[in-house]
């Protein structure tokens, strides 16, 4: 029920952390892979990293926020593989940091272009072709911050909010065309660039560890696991929702 053989996958952000262990866990799943990052470097190395275990996947650069980049990689997964049968919105900047006050406009506009414009970008292209293919599964990686608030973080958990409505209303609009739509909320995770900001060797030393009911921050596995059960079959009647893998912060 969880194999992907047979499928092709776009996945965004596939150049580090949570875009990368989403690509690496589709084609271990069986699927053919297209690993897009705006940096060409580390999307070639996912892919290589996933060639390497004898999986199959090919590089790709986009900006997502660029409608003709979204189209081009869109088209480019069905051209290489015969179709397109799933897609994560993976990329993501950082929003700025701060109550609205003190948020840098030209910052809160850039980084909606890419956490929630990206987003509808690559769906708006993508979905034609899934259509074609049969049907499929979308995936928008949310966060845990669309669910509960931050101090300091008001655009960031406006642009992952955005992303859990949009959702909804795409599952809404392309259920008839076969396609499911679903987004994942991580918690904090620890992908490279977390452990080195604050340092860290252990996930159970991370800020926000205790937070969790589970004792420690996430891995980039976890989220991928949720991804790999929300593109296949194992979810077949699923769609229009959330799946949360924050180690339990929303039960408090």
């Amino acid at each position: 029920m969880f194999e992907l053989t047979g499928k092709t996958a776009l996945v965004t952000g596939a150049g580090n952390g949570i875009g990368a262990a989403i690509a690496g866990a589709f084609a271990a799943a069986g699927a053919s892979v297209v690993c897009a990052d705006i940096v060409l470097e580390a999307a070639e190395k996912t892919a290589a990293a996933i060639g390497n275990c004898g999986g199959r996947a090919i590089a790709a650069t986009c900006n997502v926020s660029v409608s003709d980049e979204a189209a081009t990689v869109c088209a480019l997964a069905a051209r290489e593989f015969g179709g397109l049968h799933i897609l994560v919105s993976s990329a993501a900047v950082l929003a700025g940091d701060g109550p609205v006050t003190e948020v840098d406009e030209a910052n809160w506009k850039s980084s909606f272009d890419v956490n929630v414009t990206g987003a509808f970008l690559m769906a708006k292209h993508a979905i034609p072709l899934i259509t074609a293919s049969g049907g499929g599964s979308i995936i928008h990686i949310a966060s845990v911050l669309a669910h509960v608030g931050a101090a300091g973080r008001s655009a960031y958990c406006a642009q992952k909010g955005a992303l859990l409505m949009m959702t909804k209303a795409m599952a809404i609009d392309h259920a008839k065309d076969n396609i499911r739509v679903n987004s994942i909320s991580p918690g904090p995770i620890a992908t490279e660039r977390y452990m080195k900001k604050f340092g860290l060797l252990s996930t159970a030393d991370a800020p926000r560890a205790a937070d969790t009911l589970l004792g420690r921050i996430g891995e980039p596995r976890d989220v991928a696991a949720a991804a790999v059960f929300l593109a296949s079959n194992a979810s077949a009647f699923i769609t229009g929702t959330d799946l949360l893998v924050d180690g339990g912060i929303c039960a408090r």
